[in-house]
């Protein structure tokens, strides 16, 4: 346990690179649901990444890198994510909002994990095609919804 509070145990550069780096990938996802004016946005999901890259930091330096003892992490990590996707979705009459964010949580909480676990192609991948399907099939998805519904550009039905 002392060794814990040897000045050569606490080595805070690899965790700050790490940490900062899981932060600054969630930062442009969370942008995006901050614009649209989601539920969570961009403190929700800059934090869920550093959060979910800190759980696995500090069970690897506990555990001594034991993968069951991460696997557990993991695993806690993703019941958690679904438990925060859950608050994102909202129910307003017959329709569903929020799956999308819930979906991007989950994916911010996997950016983090990836970069605790070291595993930085994968969470800029990750973070890559999160960000792209927010900003690029947004609008398309909102184009098919104003056609479901029978408006055009004008508001007025068609």
């Amino acid at each position: 346990m002392n060794d814990v509070f040897q000045s050569d145990s606490f080595n805070i550069l690899p965790h700050l690179v790490s940490i900062g780096l899981a932060y600054l990938l969630a930062l442009p996802i969370g942008w995006n649901r901050e614009r649209a004016e989601r539920s969570a946005g961009i403190r929700t999901f800059p934090l869920v990444a550093m959060a979910s890259c800190g759980f696995i930091q500090a069970v690897e330096s506990i555990t001594a890198g034991s993968a069951e003892a991460t696997a557990r992490v993991v695993e806690g990590v993703i019941t958690g994510m679904g438990f925060i996707g859950g608050g994102a979705i909202l129910h307003k009459g017959d329709r569903v909002q929020g799956t999308a964010t819930a979906a991007a949580l989950w994916a911010t909480g996997a950016v983090g994990v990836a970069v605790g676990l070291g595993s930085l192609d994968v969470a800029v991948m990750i973070a890559l095609v999160t960000g792209i399907t927010l900003y690029v099939l947004s609008p398309l998805k909102r184009e098919i919804e104003t056609a479901r519904n029978g408006d055009n550009k004008d508001g007025n039905a068609v």
